[in-house]
């Protein structure tokens, strides 16, 4: 695939597939599709567009510019998107369930699981390693983003630093810092002409109690829906960009979970397919049970959802313009620059001792050295470790 500033006109087609077919794939992706959000946009572009020829060339690249510039998980709106491309709503509706719901199904067992077992030590063990090799993979992921979207333009790196400094003081996401620095990077670049005066540059629980709903906390769910929402409607970035935001508000504001509760949580998203942040589903999960999981993830799907179908008709027509491209770079340094914080942030909780300091720093590099080994290899290999050194360094 090769890089062009330009998006390429579209053209109309005609399917040469069944919205069936597509829907299959998606579903078969977010079963198996390891690797995070850059991975998962790469196996569409391999199979869509060079192997099957579903989706034009031009048809994706319209798809990946409006996934970087509305807010939410890039993959799961590319997803979107393309089942849009020719079975307009309901297609994008049914790929984008798809897309989302073999990795939903698999953190609500893991949440199960864990909330059932969570004091028993192998699990323990399991995340006393996950835990420092996610650190050292969210610090690799803010390297990569820092030098792919931020380069030399000092701008940028004002933003992205004053974004980090904010986010490892106060321990959480500022949405304005997000959106200042959009608009900062707007004005800077691409002035409105009315401003251009002048020159501007429980497993074992019986199954009907799993799923309840007599027994619910209904303003913990209307509160847990209410953050979700939240979130997913001003998150823009890689599914690592919602990190930070959401230790602010689930550990710091509500209390919800403890940090090292978040750290796993974070842990459970890294080891599973689909897009990273099905770990709100996994969070909602420990909050409030089956109930919370749906409601966590879709406040978190059903903005980037709306985000993705409701301008997808007129982004051909405005997508290209000097101010939304400007606006889109400076919420992005912005949101690297919290990725950043966050990993110093979280790290402080996971990183407790020379094991777990060793561990973040071979996974950083391991994954400097070898790019493509897949980040779930990165952690099954951690939590082996976690099973091996948790014994012997703290609870001999």
């Amino acid at each position: 695939m090769t890089e062009n500033n330009e998006m390429t006109e579209v053209k109309p087609s005609l399917p040469t597939y069944s919205m069936w077919q597509l829907v299959r794939y998606m579903l078969a992706l977010g079963t198996w599709g390891f690797g995070g959000p850059v991975a998962l946009v790469g196996y569409m572009y391999r199979d869509l567009v060079e192997r099957r020829h579903w989706i034009s060339e031009g048809e994706y690249k319209e798809g990946m510019a409006l996934a970087q510039l509305m807010p939410g998980p890039l993959a799961a709106q590319l997803a979107i998107y393309l089942g849009f491309v020719h079975y307009r709503f309901l297609g994008a509706t049914l790929v984008g369930l798809a897309f989302v719901l073999p990795s939903f199904l698999m953190v609500v067992a893991i949440g199960a699981v864990y909330k059932a077992y969570g004091g028993i030590g192998w699990m323990q063990a399991v995340f006393y390693g996950v835990g420092a090799a996610v650190i050292g993979i969210i610090a690799m992921s803010a390297y990569k983003l820092t030098t792919k979207n931020i380069g030399k333009d000092k701008l940028l790196w004002v933003i992205f630093l004053v974004s980090a400094a904010v986010t490892v003081i106060t321990k959480s996401e500022i949405v304005w810092i997000f959106l200042g620095a959009g608009v900062l990077v707007w004005l800077w670049r691409a002035p409105p002409k009315f401003l251009s005066g002048g020159t501007v540059n429980s497993i074992a629980a019986p199954l009907a109690a799993f799923f309840a709903i007599d027994t619910l906390d209904w303003h913990r769910l209307g509160q847990l829906g209410a953050f979700f929402a939240y979130a997913g409607s001003f998150v823009f970035g890689s599914g690592l960009a919602i990190v930070p935001f959401l230790y602010g508000g689930v550990v710091q504001e509500h209390h919800w979970l403890t940090e090292r509760q978040f750290v796993d949580a974070v842990a459970v998203a890294m080891i599973t397919p689909g897009p990273v942040v099905i770990t709100t589903g996994f969070i909602g999960f420990l909050v409030s049970g089956f109930w919370g999981a749906v409601v966590a993830a879709a406040g978190t799907f059903v903005p980037c959802y709306l985000f993705t179908i409701l301008p997808a008709p007129y982004f051909k027509k405005h997508g290209k313009r000097p101010a939304i491209v400007a606006f889109v770079d400076g919420v992005t340094a912005a949101a690297i620059g919290a990725i950043t914080g966050a990993a110093i942030v979280i790290g402080r909780q996971s990183i407790t001792d020379l094991p777990t300091a060793a561990l973040a720093l071979i996974t950083i590099g391991v994954l400097w050295r070898f790019k493509k080994v897949p980040e779930p290899v990165v952690v099954v290999v951690a939590a082996i470790a976690g099973l091996v050194l948790y014994p012997l360094t703290v609870h001999p």
